[in-house]
């Protein structure tokens, strides 16, 4: 006990050293509304089915709907209880417990109710069947004498001394409740039973056997603590952790993995504010925009309702991700009056720039939970200027000046000599006189006549303005040589920006030369390319059925030849040994011979071996049998036959 003791405080200990995070008693998620509706129908389900253990836990958190539907599960109980597979103790208590959580008005058989008055006249197995059996008492409202009570204590007692699994420790945190102060010594196993959890990436902590062993630990290890007055089991890290667990298993698909989620949920949002960890959430998708920053979080408990009592002040400090620069400290985040899980805070007056955020929320300053946001900015086009000139020009281009979003009213002109240049700056709304870098920003070329376009990146200069130069000639092969009218447009987007766009800045009618022979076969054909059908290996091509027939009747023809000589010679079967041995053996190895001509004709390899294994035992002993005795024969024969030669001499 107390090597198990140094144990625990050992990984306490440890559980302690941890990221600030951990420390903060908060989690990431907690059950939403749709996963609430999921476990519903995941209930409602459970009603048409006929396993009693999911009928069971499917009452106790909804009612069928129709009384029709409530009337004929009361009637098909019993035929239920019949079918099921489960052990008796807990097929009565399941049944049991639907009849009364459904106000069943059909009764339950004399015999069967006997049976489980009659219980604990004797010793059980398991603190499983305990449990069941102290369960069922109870719902049928029967009260278990003192004397009863101590010997089940006496019995749960030897069962843990012999088979202290976490199966047998879970169930006896849950039945040690109802038992009395006789039982608190089950309380002082929760240690030994919370050491034994395993930790998953630091991050979760559960017990081997999953959802219903966790669950059945945590939520009688809390039930035993509080009836004993003992100490909290876990701590708050480790609540953390076994909150994270649990809503890492919110997607199961059975009535009772839902049932005791929810329940393993509720333990431990209810079990103390030194320990329960709640859950602070942003609200929305993390974008807020530069004109109305308002940052919104959830601050709800691991169900996803409002924290009881309500957190007094909810503060939080938001600096920059790039360089940790501190935007704002101490925001006051305010209640929704109309929802008490929402608290808001305007950014307004920090006046946010575009940039990626993490935002530090701490709610009586004892929850903290971190998360990033962004907020967007507004890219504006401070200036754009395209035109088209001489390659060979030594003198500067002319180019037009064009407002966003106009569009250049004349429409440009351009053949193979000469190239187009585009230039322009773009600034953020908020500061003009900067200019910005963005993720996307090209230059597309659309022919409506023919639907085909062609986009370009622009490139960024030592200006930071966003540059396109294409020598129109040496472009041609990218337009296919079709000669026509392209509109030009501008695309600038980004991820940071809440305003991208397309922008349509002109027309221009470019003009190719025809295209060479040589430039026509490297032109690319973009077109589906041909389906690619996937094909086993072609069988090898058979021989004609004469060949086959021709080798058949070769391979027949040593057994034609013997029954031909056998018609002529005749057979000499006197000296036959009828016995049995010689009976099967010929008979066994008849069935060799006529297994591989059906193996000719119809059966595979592993069908072939499968009927010869036996047949060639039988056989082999049979013609063991056989040859010993053909042996005896003639060695009685070789006295016999000495004995005679000597008389005559």
């Amino acid at each position: 006990m107390i090597s198990k003791s140094l144990l625990f405080l050992a990984v306490a200990f440890v559980l302690c050293v941890i990221p600030t995070s951990w420390a903060a008693r908060t989690v990431d998620s907690h059950l939403s509304s749709s996963d609430l509706q999921r476990f519903q129908n995941v209930f409602s389900a459970a009603f048409s089915s006929n396993d009693l253990q999911s009928i069971y836990y499917a009452t106790l958190n909804i009612e069928p709907t129709k009384s029709e539907e409530k009337k004929e599960l009361c009637q098909k109980l019993n035929k239920f209880y019949q079918e099921s597979k489960l052990n008796e103790f807990e097929k009565d208590f399941y049944l049991v417990g639907i009849t009364k959580n459904l106000k069943c008005t059909e009764k339950l058989p004399e015999q069967q109710l006997s049976k489980i008055y009659a219980a604990f006249k004797s010793p059980v197995s398991s603190a499983q069947e305990v449990f069941y059996r102290v369960a069922t008492h109870k719902y049928l409202g029967v009260e278990i004498d003192e004397t009863t009570k101590a010997k089940i204590v006496k019995n749960l007692q030897d069962i843990l001394k012999k088979d202290d699994t976490l199966t047998n420790l879970g169930y006896a945190f849950n039945v040690a409740t109802e038992l009395g102060p006789s039982a608190s010594f089950i309380a002082d196993r929760i240690e030994d039973a919370i050491v034994q959890a395993d930790e998953v990436d630091g991050k979760l902590l559960q017990f081997e056997g999953g959802l219903s062993i966790t669950s059945l630990i945590i939520n009688g290890a809390f039930k035993a603590s509080k009836t004993f007055g003992k100490s909290l089991p876990i701590d708050a890290t480790q609540a953390v952790k076994f909150a994270n667990y649990f809503l890492s298993r919110r997607s199961v698909q059975t009535a009772k993995g839902a049932h005791v989620l929810i329940e393993a949920l509720k333990t431990l949002s209810s079990a103390s504010s030194k320990v329960s960890p709640i859950c602070i959430q942003l609200i929305g998708n993390g974008q807020l925009v530069a004109e109305s920053p308002v940052l919104t979080v959830a601050v709800v408990d691991l169900l996803g309702k409002p924290l009881s009592p309500a957190p007094q002040n909810v503060v939080g400090k938001v600096f920059a991700k790039k360089d940790n620069s501190v935007l704002a400290d101490k925001i006051a985040f305010t209640s929704k009056s109309s929802d008490k899980t929402t608290y808001v805070a305007n950014l307004a007056t920090y006046k946010p720039s575009r940039a990626l955020y993490v935002a530090e929320i701490s709610a009586d300053s004892t929850y903290t939970q971190k998360f990033n946001f962004k907020v967007l900015g507004k890219v504006k086009v401070q200036q754009l200027e395209i035109g088209v000139g001489e390659l060979d020009a030594s003198s500067a281009i002319k180019k037009q000046p064009v407002s966003y979003p106009q569009k250049l009213k004349e429409q440009l002109s351009g053949d193979h000599t000469q190239k187009v240049l585009l230039k322009t700056t773009l600034v953020e709304e908020s500061q003009a006189t900067k200019p910005i870098t963005v993720h996307q920003a090209f230059v597309r070329f659309y022919n409506e006549k023919e639907d085909k376009e062609i986009i370009y990146i622009a490139e960024q200069d030592s200006s930071k303005a966003y540059k396109f130069d294409m020598d129109i000639g040496a472009r041609a092969g990218d337009f296919n040589y079709v000669s026509g009218v392209y509109q030009i447009y501008l695309i600038v987007g980004d991820a940071s920006i809440s305003n991208s766009f397309q922008w349509l800045v002109a027309d221009i009618e470019l003009k190719f030369p025809a295209a060479s022979k040589t430039e026509e076969r490297k032109q690319v054909v973009r077109a589906p390319l041909p389906e690619i059908e996937h094909q086993f290996r072609v069988p090898d091509k058979r021989p004609s059925r004469i060949v086959s027939d021709v080798f058949t009747g070769l391979c027949l023809t040593p057994l034609v030849l013997l029954l031909v000589f056998w018609s002529k010679l005749g057979i000499n079967i006197g000296n036959f040994n009828w016995q049995p041995s010689a009976i099967g053996f010929h008979l066994g190895f008849g069935g060799i011979l006529v297994l591989f001509a059906v193996f000719w004709f119809k059966l595979n390899m592993f069908q072939t071996l499968r009927c010869l294994i036996p047949i060639a035992i039988f056989t082999f002993l049979c013609g063991n049998r056989l040859l010993r005795r053909l042996y005896a024969q003639r060695m009685a024969k070789i006295p016999a036959s000495s004995s005679s030669v000597s008389a005559s001499s």
